[in-house]
């Protein structure tokens, strides 16, 4: 398989794969990251709605849409990146997705004027940045997540996590990545 590509490891598409461009700080989660990740949502991601962050390949929220998520919002801020967001959408037929092309948290500063809320947060953003921790603090301060819904968050196993306001549901590793699934408190 090309760099520049992943394949959904289940549900409807599984087997398909997204194309995307290639970027140094785009970095599709893990395959069998994935596996774990859905095998934690199993009872959560149907008839869910999702928010994709920093949707990058789409991985995370095309997985969702393949085991029966009823909607899925995907925000990118690289013009070419969303567009291949869109071209994947409109080859697998995925009319229950949005994407946006903006940053992360211009989309959560007006989210909440949408009146939008969702089940699921994907929250993988690039690792050499503190943009996990000032994301959270966004999704806090915009009540974008639903009561009783849960965050999925991937970071570098080295990352030291400040979860203020959050409970650590789930946690795993792979390589040299962390991730987890939270909830508020």
């Amino acid at each position: 398989m090309a760099q520049n590509e992943v394949r959904i490891i289940g549900g409807l598409w599984k087997g398909r794969k997204l194309r995307f461009p290639l970027r140094r700080a785009l970095r599709p989660s893990l395959g069998r990251v994935r596996e774990t990740l859905f095998n934690w949502l199993s009872a959560q991601v149907q008839d869910s709605d999702c928010l994709d962050l920093f949707a990058g390949s789409g991985a995370l929220g095309f997985e969702a849409l393949s085991r029966g998520a009823k909607s899925v919002t995907f925000v990118e801020r690289d013009r070419s990146v969303a567009q291949a967001l869109k071209d994947n959408a409109r080859l697998f037929d995925a009319v229950q997705c949005t994407v946006r092309q903006q940053t992360a948290a211009r989309f959560l500063q007006h989210a909440s004027l949408d009146a939008s809320d969702w089940n699921i947060l994907f929250l993988d953003p690039p690792f050499a940045t503190q943009l996990l921790e000032k994301t959270l603090m966004l999704i806090a301060e915009t009540n974008t997540l639903r009561t009783g819904g849960l965050i999925y968050f991937e970071c570098t196993r080295r990352h030291e996590l400040d979860l203020e306001g959050w409970r650590l549901v789930k946690r795993g590793a792979a390589g040299d990545t962390q991730f987890g699934l939270l909830a508020s408190v």
